[in-house]
């Protein structure tokens, strides 16, 4: 069992069986794939030795047993047998691979068949998880059913020693998917290889396109030029959240990027994600990331990309940088457009061009986002989607199957079977209607490709969320509700294989607490083997002032936490008063008289509250806005510290987490520098935590420590943190398969449903 089906295993099998002279038969199943082997001792020991060791590049065994047989006679030459369907399966699908060395040799070489075919694979790479409908894995069941192969492609694809055996995608100019260009009306300007030279003239033109690719539409300019990348901003109403680049080559990417070589193995891997880099001063078009000097960028991972970068680098001069915005193609906070005629609708506005095929894409799959941190740490994730999905997380032991219904913001799903979770791709902000309807998809094609039916539904504590209401939809199973802080500590401790006790912390922006106040800054203890968790600290709870109103505008925490330090709303020029003077006094008198100011012990929330302050961020167009700028002017010249102390004469005990918004305060009144302020909060609220981990390792005896939020998503707080606990004496557990923002929530969820009830 495992990964083994459309990976070239069956294939890797029948050489083996041939080379050792080996009769019996290998076939897909629903379980898996079944090898019968029939011949002398020795030589089916050493298959099965070679079985795990020589796998092909996407295989993958997760379980691998055998029995004992009668022998039979006369079976001839070892075959491949036709596909064995059962009433359940437990076969792994592959993510969708980026194009292997061998189909990029064929479509760069004149004489090959697929010359310059922009949709090249074989068994070792090419779409898989965004193109399934169902198992077992063979064409009929992918969106190519509707391409009847030609001669040669037939012959490959039935021929055990061709690398195109069975590969289910398999094409080629002749039979397969075609390119075509239209305007924003849909008629067709240019076909096949004349599309991708219109497109890529257009992009050099300062036009934006539309372009299908493998998990759904991107929108794409020229990635140099500041008055497109302006344009593409103001159409797609994005006003400074960053934007992606996609460039030919790491030569390309050198001249305006600095590469580590943890960097380079996911830049040039098999599964290409965008990576975030440091770039080079002056480099690129700030309009790409105006709130920080780092780039989210990838190299093309399709031959389509492949072809239409090399097509675009022609069309510059040598002066011009061969770099496309490649952005997710969508209005902001929709899905991804999926289809031609929803991307020619939804994104007209947007767009002065669409390059379309007819493979269809059967479930949106958007790029995944990373940041490489240090050779000893797996990557700090914040989309998880094309590549690494739907690949499983392992639970301790097998259960119930659980459904977890995940939070609001930065949505997912996870789905368990038997010991594995599986967890949705990004799904994004189901406050949106598009998204709400596009998680329903999700949920509907979890059930399917897994056949696996929820018998238990976990959800989030708060009612309002549309995560929550969706439970209302599966009447007559069991509904457990999990806090959102402990959904996250429990995660982290899933994705790290760790059935132990253990301490969590989790810094994150907002969630409904148990006693109906919001959480956000807190410390559990998790009591694996009494199945409970029990919260030790928190906070110095805040007023938030309107709720949801002061996320968008920070402003309103730095006037709360101004406030609960006693200082005089009127005693200075605050950053945010020619923008908010007349709302300030409205908005102080909210937060004095508890009028629609909710107390919350958020660690985002004070983020925010120092970045006001600062000047950086009295508003926010983006989730995380304010926390990114304010990471961004960090002065790197000083290891100082505000401090803060911990009260434990409480139960929970406190955090006296003001303390450092009062040395912020005091900073800026005798004008410091913003960027060394900001260090000496990260450093001092670093610090802090540390103190408060020690007082509770001393008293549980516990030294594994959880962290999870979406304040870990602040590459200083998963660096500077974990190492600080470390030098105390802790072990430090991060995530290492999911992104520590809510969309970790669902399998933390799951777990609780699974172990905790």
């Amino acid at each position: 069992q495992g990964k083994v089906q459309g990976v070239g295993f069956r294939p890797f099998v029948y050489r083996l069986a041939r080379e050792g002279g080996l009769s019996g038969h290998v076939r897909n199943t629903s379980q898996g794939v079944e090898i019968e082997l029939h011949g002398p001792a020795p030589e089916v020991e050493r298959l099965l030795r070679r079985l795990v060791a020589e796998l092909p590049p996407l295989a993958e065994i997760t379980s691998l047993s055998t029995e004992d047989i009668a022998p039979r006679q006369d079976l001839g030459a070892f075959s491949i047998l036709q596909s064995q369907e059962d009433a359940t399966h437990s076969v792994l699908i592959s993510p969708d691979i980026a194009a292997c060395p061998d189909c990029l040799a064929e479509i760069h070489d004149p004489a090959d068949r697929r010359h310059r075919y922009p949709f090249t694979n074989c068994t070792n790479c090419g779409p898989r998880f965004s193109i399934t409908r169902s198992i077992p894995y063979d064409r009929a069941r992918t969106s190519m059913a509707c391409f009847p192969m030609c001669p040669a492609c037939y012959s490959e694809y039935h021929d055990p020693l061709d690398r195109r055996f069975h590969a289910q995608p398999n094409a080629c100019p002749d039979c397969g998917p075609q390119l075509w260009y239209t305007d924003v009306r849909g008629r067709t300007l240019a076909r096949r290889d004349d599309a991708l030279r219109e497109t890529a003239r257009d992009l050099a033109q300062k036009r934006i396109a539309a372009i299908k690719g493998l998990g759904g539409f991107h929108l794409a300019c020229a990635g140099d030029d500041p008055e497109a990348v302006a344009e593409l901003r103001r159409r797609k109403n994005r006003p400074h959240k960053p934007l992606a680049l996609m460039v030919p080559d790491l030569d390309t990417l050198s001249r305006f990027c600095r590469i580590s070589e943890e960097a380079q193995e996911w830049l040039t891997g098999r599964i290409k994600p965008i990576v975030l880099l440091p770039r080079r001063n002056g480099a690129m078009p700030r309009e790409l990331a105006p709130d920080t000097m780092d780039l989210g960028v990838m190299l093309p991972y399709t031959p389509l990309h492949i072809l239409l970068l090399a097509e675009y680098a022609q069309m510059l001069g040598p002066d011009r940088i061969p770099a496309l915005v490649m952005t997710s193609g969508n209005l902001s906070d929709e899905p991804i457009a999926l289809g031609n005629r929803e991307a020619l609708q939804g994104l007209a506005g947007i767009a002065d061009r669409f390059l379309l095929h007819n493979r269809d894409i059967l479930l949106r799959c958007d790029d995944s986002v990373l940041r490489p941190l240090h050779a000893d740490a797996p990557p700090l994730l914040y989309r998880r989607a094309r590549g690494f999905v739907p690949d499983p997380i392992t639970l301790p032991q097998e259960g119930e199957n659980v459904l977890g219904l995940g939070a609001d913001s930065k949505a997912t799903i996870c789905l368990s079977k038997g010991e594995r979770a599986f967890v949705s791709q990004h799904i994004g902000d189901l406050t949106n209607p598009e998204a709400l309807g596009f998680y329903r998809e999700v949920v509907d094609h979890a059930r399917t490709i897994h056949e696996a039916e929820p018998r238990v539904i976990a959800a989030d504590r708060h009612p309002d969320y549309a995560s929550t209401r969706h439970a209302s939809e599966y009447p007559g199973l069991p509904q457990v509700r999990v806090q959102h802080h402990v959904a996250h500590i429990l995660s982290v401790m899933a994705e790290n294989d760790l059935a132990q006790s253990c301490l969590g912390l989790a810094l994150d922006g907002t969630g409904l607490g148990d006693d109906g106040t919001l959480w956000g800054g807190e410390l559990f203890r998790v009591d694996w083997e009494q199945r409970a968790v029990h919260r030790l600290a928190h906070f110095r709870q805040a007023a938030v002032p309107g709720g949801d109103r002061a996320v968008v505008e920070p402003w309103r925490m730095a006037l709360s936490y101004l406030l609960q330090q006693g200082v005089d709303p009127q005693a200075y020029t605050w950053p945010w008063l020619p923008d908010h003077s007349r709302a300030q006094d409205m908005v102080a008198r909210m937060i004095q008289g508890g009028i629609n100011a909710p107390l919350s012990s958020s660690c985002g929330r004070l983020f925010d509250a120092v970045a006001a302050l600062l000047g950086l961020a009295d508003s926010i167009s983006y989730e995380g806005q304010a926390a990114v700028k304010l990471e961004a002017i960090q002065s790197p010249d000083t290891e100082e510290g505000y401090t803060c102390s911990v009260n434990t004469e409480t139960d929970p005990a406190v955090l006296e987490s003001g303390e450092l918004f009062s040395g912020v305060y005091e900073d800026w009144k005798r004008g410091v520098d913003p960027g060394a302020i900001s260090r000496r909060f990260h450093v001092g609220l670093c610090r802090s935590l540390g103190h408060l981990i020690r007082h509770f390792r001393q008293q549980t005896g516990l030294n594994r420590i959880v962290l999870s939020g979406g304040v870990m998503q602040n590459e200083t707080m998963s660096t500077l943190l974990p190492h600080s606990l470390a030098r105390q004496g802790c072990e430090p557990f991060l995530h290492t398969r999911l992104p520590p923002n809510d969309a970790c929530i669902s399998l933390g969820q799951v777990v609780y449903a699974r172990f905790f009830t």
